[in-house]
C-alpha cells in the first residue's frame, strides 16, 4: 500500500480503522480452523467405533431344569389269587364241537354266571357249554351240558345239573340270569349258535318256555351276549339279545381264513356280514314281544342296506343321567353302538356322536368285552371295552357333557401294557376293597398256532389285574406284575369272566371260562385288612332285582356309586348283590338307594363287614321321594 493510498483510507475512516485488525481476524481463523480439525476428529472416531469389531462377550451357561410333578410314592397291596377249581368241586369240562375244520364259533363261545338261583343267601355258578356239530356226534360217552353247581355258603359246591332242567344239548355262547316275572327267583336265559334258550326257574327247578315266551329268535342266528333291563321302566324287565355275524358252515369256508404257513385258521369277522341285536319288551304275563325294528336298533349300511352290528358284549347305563337305561353295546371291527333311550321302548343311536364309536385314532377295533364304572368316585363314568390282539384296551371317560366321552387308555395307565393281548372277559371290581374299582382283564388268542406266524402271540394268556392307585398317583392304574398274581397268572385261552363272593368273606373272588376246556375257579384271599359293606336290593314297585338301581356310599369324605347291573363282561354276568371297599374306614356316613324310577331311600348303616339287604320302601328315610338319577 502506498502512502497515498493508506492517507486516502485513514482520511474516509477517522479514527474507526485499527491497524491490530488483521492480526484480530488472522486469530479467528486459526480458531476456526481448530474447530474443524475438531469436528473432523469426532467424525472419525465415530466412524472408527462404527468400523471396528465389538469382542465377544463370554458365554453364559443356562441351566434348564425341567418342571417335576410331585406324586406320592404309591405301592400296591400283596395280592394273593388261589386256583381252587378242584378243590371246590368244579369238573366241568367246556365242549366246543372242534374237529379241526377251524368253524369260527367254536372259539368264541364259554359264558358262565354267578346267581343264587335256590335263594340261600349264597352265590351258585352256572357254566354255559356247547356240543358237538351235526355228524360230529361222538358213538360213545354223555352228551355235553351246561353246568349248574350249588354253593354251601363256604365256596364248596355241588354239581346239580342232572334233572335241573338245564341239561339239554346246545351249542351254546353265553348267559343271562334275571328275575324276569318277577316271582322272587332267577331265571336264565342263554343264547346259542341256533335258537336260544329261557329256562323259566321254579323253586330251584328249571323249565324251557322259549318258544312259550317267544324269545328263541332266529334259528339260523348266532347271539353271544344277552341281558336283562328294564327299558321302560315299567316294573318288569325286558331282554337285549346282541347277534355276532351273519354265519353259517358254508360261509365259513367261502371266507377260508388262512395263516401262511399254517393254512386254514380261525379268523376275524372282517369278512363276514353283520347282524341285528333283538329287544324283546316284556308283556308282564311271561311273553315277550321283539320291537326290535321300531325301537331303532336295526342299523344298516346306507350303501348296501346290510347291518352294521357284530356284537359281542353289552352294557347296561343310564349315561345321560335321564333316569331311562341306555344300551352301550361293543362290536366286533366295526363302530360300537350307543342306543340312547329316548323313552316308551325306542333308541337313538349316537356311537360317533358320543365318541363311544371309535378308539383313540378314530379306528373301529376288535371289541369284546365290556363294562363302566365310577372309577375315580367323582360321579364321572369310565367305559371300558377289551380289544382284539395288538390293540389297546379302549377307556373312554366322559366330560362335562355325560354324552361326550374321550378315549384315555394311554393316560390312565392301561394302554400299553394291556396292547399285546386279544381281550374277552372283563369288569371292574374292588379286588382289595380300599374303595376304589380296579380292572381285571382275561386273555386268549383264537387260533392255536398263532405262535408260529407272531412269535409275540400266544394260543394261552395270562390274564391281567390293574390296580387303581388312586389320585395321588400318576396315572390311575397300575399293572400288577404276573409274578405276583398268583394262580391268577395262569395262561388259559380266557373267554368269559365273572366275579362273586363264593365264601362269604366279603371279598370277591373270579372265575374264567376257556374257549375249550376247564374253567379256572380263582379264590381271593388278600390279606390287607379291609373293611367292606355288600348290599342286595329288592325291588318292589320296581322290578325284583332292582336292576337299574344306583346305591351311593359314602365314608370318610368320599362318596362312592355302584350300579345293579350285572350284564358285563364277554357273554357271562356278575353276581347281583354290589361290593363297597372301605379301607380303613370302619364308619359308613350314609347310604342312599335311588330306584329305578327316580325314588330315593336313605339306609341307616350301624355295623359293616356284611351283607344287607333293603328292601324298596322300607327303613324309613326319605323313601318314595322322586330325585334325579344318581348314575
Amino acid at each position: 500500500m502506498t502512502d497515498e493510498t493508506k492517507m486516502t483510507i485513514e482520511a474516509d475512516h477517522g479514527d474507526d480503522w485499527v491497524p491490530e485488525d488483521d492480526a484480530i481476524i488472522g486469530k479467528a481463523f486459526r480458531w476456526s480452523l481448530l474447530v474443524f480439525v475438531f469436528i473432523g476428529g469426532a467424525i472419525g472416531v465415530t466412524v472408527w467405533q462404527i468400523r471396528k469389531t465389538p469382542p465377544v462377550a463370554a458365554p453364559k451357561e443356562t441351566k434348564f431344569v425341567a418342571p417335576q410333578r410331585v406324586v406320592k410314592s404309591v405301592e400296591a397291596p400283596k395280592v394273593k389269587f388261589t386256583d381252587v377249581t378242584e378243590s371246590a368241586g368244579i369238573d366241568f369240562v367246556r365242549e366246543n364241537g372242534a374237529t379241526g375244520e377251524k368253524l369260527l364259533p367254536e372259539t368264541m363261545g364259554g359264558g358262565a354266571a354267578f346267581f343264587d338261583f335256590d335263594n340261600d343267601g349264597d352265590q351258585d355258578i352256572l357254566l354255559v357249554n356247547g356240543t358237538h356239530w351235526p355228524g360230529k356226534m361222538p358213538k360213545n360217552g354223555p352228551m355235553p351240558r351246561c353246568a349248574l353247581y350249588r354253593n354251601d355258603g363256604r365256596g364248596r359246591f355241588e354239581d346239580v345239573t342232572l334233572g335241573s332242567g338245564l341239561d339239554g344239548p346246545m351249542m351254546g355262547m353265553g348267559t343271562a340270569v334275571s328275575d324276569y316275572d318277577n316271582d322272587g327267583d332267577a331265571d336264565v336265559f342263554i343264547t346259542c349258535v341256533g335258537s336260544n334258550h329261557l329256562f323259566r326257574n321254579d323253586g330251584g327247578k328249571f323249565t324251557d318256555v322259549t318258544t312259550s315266551a317267544g324269545v328263541g329268535g332266529d334259528p339260523a342266528g348266532w347271539s353271544v351276549a344277552a341281558g336283562f333291563f328294564d327299558s321302560d321302566n315299567d316294573g318288569d324287565l325286558d331282554l337285549f339279545v346282541s347277534h355276532y355275524i351273519k354265519w353259517s358252515k358254508e360261509i365259513d369256508f367261502a371266507v377260508d381264513y388262512r395263516l401262511t404257513g399254517v393254512g386254514r385258521a380261525y379268523g376275524v369277522p372282517t369278512n363276514f356280514e353283520g347282524a341285528h341285536s333283538y329287544l324283546y319288551v316284556n308283556n308282564g304275563d311271561g311273553t315277550f314281544k321283539d320291537v326290535s325294528k321300531d325301537a331303532g336298533l336295526h342299523v344298516v349300511n346306507p350303501a348296501t342296506g346290510v347291518p352294521v352290528g357284530k356284537a359281542l358284549g353289552i352294557c347296561f347305563v343310564d349315561l345321560d343321567r335321564d333316569g331311562l337305561t341306555d344300551v352301550v353295546v361293543a362290536n366286533d371291527t366295526v363302530q360300537n353302538f350307543v342306543f340312547r333311550n329316548t323313552g316308551k321302548n325306542t333308541f337313538e343311536e349316537i356311537g360317533a356322536e358320543s365318541g363311544l364309536a371309535f378308539d383313540a385314532m378314530g379306528n373301529s377295533t376288535g371289541a369284546m368285552g365290556i363294562d363302566a364304572s365310577d372309577y375315580r368316585n367323582e360321579n364321572v363314568l369310565a367305559v371300558a371295552i377289551g380289544n382284539f390282539a395288538n390293540e389297546m384296551t379302549s377307556f373312554y371317560v366322559a366330560g362335562d357333557d355325560p354324552l361326550s366321552f374321550t378315549d384315555r387308555a394311554v393316560t390312565e395307565g392301561v394302554g400299553g401294557p394291556s396292547r399285546i393281548y386279544l381281550k374277552f372277559g372283563m369288569f371292574f371290581f374292588d379286588f382289595d376293597l380300599d374303595g376304589r374299582d380296579d380292572l381285571f382283564e382275561c386273555n386268549g388268542h383264537l387260533e392255536e398256532e398263532i405262535n408260529k406266524v407272531q412269535p409275540s402271540q400266544h394260543y394261552e394268556q395270562s390274564a391281567q389285574l390293574f390296580w387303581n392307585a388312586g389320585p395321588e398317583a400318576k396315572s390311575c392304574f397300575s399293572e400288577i406284575s404276573r409274578s405276583e398274581l398268583g394262580d391268577l397268572a395262569k395262561p388259559i385261552v380266557g373267554r368269559g369272566a365273572s366275579y362273586a363272593d363264593i365264601d362269604g368273606d366279603g371279598d370277591l373272588d373270579i372265575l374264567l371260562t376257556q374257549a375249550h376246556g376247564r374253567p379256572l375257579l380263582v379264590r381271593n384271599d388278600q390279606a390287607t385288612g379291609h373293611h367292606w359293606l355288600r348290599v342286595k336290593l329288592v325291588g318292589t314297585s320296581c322290578n325284583h332285582d332292582a336292576l337299574g338301581a344306583v346305591v351311593e356310599l359314602e365314608a370318610g369324605r368320599v362318596a362312592q356309586r355302584k350300579r345293579v347291573s350285572p350284564t358285563r363282561s364277554y357273554a357271562s354276568q356278575v353276581e347281583l348283590p354290589v361290593t363297597f371297599g372301605l379301607g380303613d374306614i370302619d364308619v359308613v356316613d350314609r347310604l342312599v338307594v335311588y330306584w329305578p324310577g327316580g325314588l330315593v331311600q336313605p339306609v341307616q348303616i350301624d355295623t359293616i363287614d356284611r351283607m344287607i339287604v333293603v328292601r324298596q320302601g322300607e327303613g324309613g328315610g326319605a323313601a318314595g321321594q322322586k330325585v334325579a338319577s344318581a348314575e
